[in-house]
């Protein structure tokens, strides 16, 4: 019998999963020729994020938009590397999240996907944010859902379940897509289903991160347009 019948929305993170943040950032640092290795530059200003979204669910900071906070680190790190940028060319790079590069397979693997699953983001970006990723890279959604829709960030419950209940479905009909493993081990203690998709150079190509497989996962795929073979393949145990 098939594992996923009951499957019908796959929700994806979207950072790291659907698009390469890290070379997308480095690629806008070096074309801005600040005093700064891009490729630093890029993971430090990622470091300065799950801390900023902390201080925003223990109400240390009123409900911020992914966008304000990346600008608040971007705002720090330039600090910390003494460089002064102009407020435009601050605005401009902090904007470059809205311009991030898919990953080879996605515009590809989400349209496969969509032929028999609806797709959408569960991403702690913002809806502006997410919309206009969509439009610069050609991203195939079906719906663009957002922490800023359930003001909670991920790993909160409100994301994941959020998700079931906006489409009237179980949790368990739910799959969560994601190139993180905290990530889906707080959808799964929350009755979602789990893929885990490979990006071993989301940090970077010299900051390779382990991508094994966790049992705890349903599935397990190099990139989408695997997942969507492992899907496919599961669908046709029902016909």
């Amino acid at each position: 019998m098939s594992q996923f019948k009951d499957v019908e929305i796959l929700a994806f993170d979207t950072f790291g999963t659907v698009v390469d943040w890290h070379g997308s950032i480095a690629r806008e640092v070096q074309a801005l020729n600040l005093a700064a290795d891009p490729m630093e530059f890029s993971r430090a200003w990622r470091v300065g994020y799950k801390p900023a979204m902390a201080k925003v669910m223990a109400g240390e900071l009123p409900w911020t938009r992914i966008d304000h906070l990346h600008r608040q680190i971007l705002d720090q790190v330039l600090a910390d590397y003494g460089i002064d940028l102009s407020e435009a060319d601050r605005v401009h790079l902090n904007l470059a999240w809205h311009r991030l590069t898919p990953w080879a397979d996605s515009v590809e693997g989400l349209t496969i996907l969509a032929r028999h699953y609806t797709t959408c983001t569960l991403s702690n970006g913002n809806l502006s944010l997410l919309a206009n990723m969509a439009k610069h890279s050609k991203l195939p959604w079906d719906l663009i859902l957002s922490a800023e829709v359930f003001k909670a960030y991920k790993p909160d419950p409100r994301t994941y379940l959020g998700v079931a209940e906006l489409f009237e479905l179980k949790p368990e009909q739910v799959m969560l897509v994601a190139a993180h493993h905290d990530d889906l081990a707080a959808a799964r203690a929350c009755g979602l289903r789990t893929a885990y998709i490979e990006r071993p150079e989301e940090f970077g190509s010299d900051a390779i991160k382990d991508v094994s497989p966790q049992p705890e996962n349903d599935l397990h795929a190099e990139n989408f347009i695997e997942l969507a073979r492992l899907l496919e393949a599961d669908r046709g145990k029902r016909l």
